[in-house]
């Protein structure tokens, strides 16, 4: 069953600042390590239609694809499957359940703070794990756009 969540944060920076935190290679893996210590971000290609791998510590997490982007402002990933080794895997029984669910960043500015909207689709048994961490994740996020 799947579990439409959505997490909103306001960040005394400008949304260039704020989105260079978010996919930095260096930034991405400290605001996400509430999800997993060692997270990374591998961009295969920062443009509509191109490919990332969300990864743990060992290179196994999930790959990909930026359906919509409007950088500095709004950024849509549909996620497909599985990376174990780093590897993409085909799509099994196990990665249906999930695959093609999105996950969206919005950034709107004024007077010079930054309102990020995140919504994630999931499967509902994940759930409770995301609404501790995205709070943490979110604020660490802040923690490093303001400084």
């Amino acid at each position: 069953m799947m579990e439409k969540l959505s997490y909103k944060i306001s960040i005394d920076a400008p949304r260039e600042k704020v989105w260079e935190s978010l996919w930095n290679q260096q930034t991405y893996s400290q605001w996400t390590s509430p999800f997993g210590e060692g997270s990374s971000i591998q961009i295969k290609d920062w443009n509509e239609g191109g490919r990332v791998h969300f990864t743990a510590a060992g290179g196994n997490g999930m790959y990909s694809d930026i359906v919509k982007m409007t950088e500095n402002a709004y950024i849509s990933f549909r996620h497909l499957g599985e990376v174990k080794g780093g590897q993409e895997l085909p799509i099994d029984e196990k990665a249906k359940e999930w695959s093609g669910w999105m996950e969206n960043y919005t950034l709107t500015e004024a007077d010079g703070k930054t309102t990020l909207l995140v919504e994630v689709a999931m499967l509902e048994k994940e759930t409770e794990f995301m609404n501790k961490a995205f709070p943490k994740a979110l604020d660490k996020l802040k923690e490093i756009a303001e400084s």
